[in-house]
């Protein structure tokens, strides 16, 4: 008997004895609902930041992210947990195309759209090819320490602009840091649907400290809600046509490597955190990811990808229902229309947000270990810690080469420097593993 494309969601009480809640399993209605916000709010500050690095409308990122995590959803029969946002992978070679300065939106963005495109059409083509083959090919290429090295290489990649974005002074600091105790507090010290929300919640307790500190009490700069009343309910985004320029689509198509990485990677842990294997949609998630970018890339927005920041959400609450999923790309869409949400973003104070991303991003490096310690990775093997010491340096310390027209930055040193080191010295370390095995036979 053939097994229908969507799986029958079982539902499910929040509190579950520290168990999980599986990919077809969901709460109620409204825990869904409250989970999918927090969800939303895990992908904010990426979403949002990524398409200001490259000049791009935020409002508009909210919206394809939305429209590409249900594309996702369907693609994928709704088994596989994962939220699409702008990827931070497209942020150096779309300033390199552009010549983008850094302030208001990209005038030549075009020409980077049709890269865009051209990348997400070559990601769409990869994950066909798994889904005839399968991943074995993938798999040798990048196995688990070459995974796990990745992904926390990402995480410790974005280290830096969470840190950065709470420099600014003293008071910034050290709201930064109450914001992570917050979230702390909340994930330490309470229970139920309230621990599992526990970034959403630390975010409000944090955003209402700022508020008393500032608004009432003078420290630092005050939350302004003026521009929240003057803007719109509802309006439409900046959307932006692509052109196709071959130099642009020759540079830009190439992060589809990156994307694979990043995808199989966060699969990968999901997998581990669950206790599922996903290999059977894996095929499905690269080309439900592929389609979402080549959408967003058609509309003006920046390519995307399944996101770290959602798996660090799922890792604390133990939430892996895909329709959690489904409820935060609604918001995103609903919010992705209204000019009024985007203001309310600029009311966020960025130390609450550069807090919060401290903890997020310091998930997501703990998801590249968590993928070693499911798969018992050998770290006693030389190749492992050559391979895994060389690929965090380059991660964490954003090492770029330029080759020819084509700068590739620490995300992709990092990438591409794990499955090389692994393919060149995993030739001798295996012969050597299996020695003990031959003499005794």
């Amino acid at each position: 008997m053939a097994s229908s494309w969507f799986p029958q969601w079982r539902k499910k009480s929040a509190v579950s004895d520290g168990g999980i809640i599986a990919p077809d399993e969901t709460l109620s209605f409204g825990q869904t609902a409250i989970l999918g916000l927090q969800h939303a709010v895990a992908m904010f500050g990426a979403t949002v930041l990524m398409p200001l690095l490259m000049g791009l409308d935020p409002n508009l990122a909210i919206l394809v992210s939305g429209i590409g995590t249900l594309l996702f959803f369907i693609v994928t029969g709704g088994r596989v947990p994962s939220y699409l946002g702008s990827s931070a992978a497209f942020v150096g070679v779309v300033i390199a195309v552009t010549g983008f300065n850094g302030q208001g939106l990209n005038p030549h963005l075009s020409m980077a759209l049709g890269g865009i495109i051209a990348c997400g059409v070559l990601y769409t083509l990869v994950g066909l090819v798994v889904i005839k083959v399968g991943t074995r090919w993938i798999e040798r290429l990048m196995p688990p320490v070459v995974t796990g090295a990745v992904v926390m290489a990402i995480g410790l990649n974005l280290a830096p602009i969470a840190v950065h974005s709470v420099a600014a002074s003293g008071f910034d600091s050290w709201m930064a840091v109450m914001t992570v105790l917050a979230i702390g507090l909340v994930a330490v010290f309470t229970s139920g649907m309230v621990q599992r929300l526990l970034i959403l919640v630390g975010l409000i307790v944090a955003w209402a400290i700022y508020a008393l500190l500032t608004n009432v009490m003078g420290f630092g700069k005050p939350v302004d809600f003026t521009g929240v009343a003057q803007a719109a309910w509802f309006g439409l985004p900046h959307t932006t046509a692509p052109t196709f320029d071959l130099q642009a689509m020759v540079m830009i198509a190439p992060v589809a490597i990156i994307l694979v990485a990043e995808n199989l990677g966060h699969l990968k842990a999901v997998a581990g955190m669950t206790g599922r294997s996903l290999d059977p949609y894996m095929g499905r998630a690269f080309v439900g990811d592929g389609l979402a970018t080549v959408i967003s890339g058609t509309l003006g927005g920046s390519g995307v990808t399944t996101y770290a920041e959602n798996i660090g959400v799922m890792a604390v609450t133990r939430v892996y229902s895909t329709l959690a999923f489904v409820a935060a790309a609604v918001i995103a869409l609903i919010l992705g229309f209204s000019p009024k949400f985007g203001a309310l973003i600029h009311t966020i104070p960025a130390p609450v947000i550069g807090g919060a991303s401290i903890v997020v991003f310091g998930l997501i490096a703990v998801a590249g270990a968590r993928i070693w310690v499911q798969n018992h990775v050998d770290f006693s093997q030389n190749s492992n810690l050559i391979m895994v010491a060389t690929t965090l340096v380059l991660g964490a310390g954003d090492f770029s080469l330029t080759i020819g027209g084509f700068t590739i930055g620490g995300i992709g040193t990092a990438t591409f420097g794990a499955i090389l080191l692994n393919a060149i010295l995993q030739r001798r370390s295996a012969p050597l593993a299996e020695r003990p095995l031959r003499q005794q036979g």
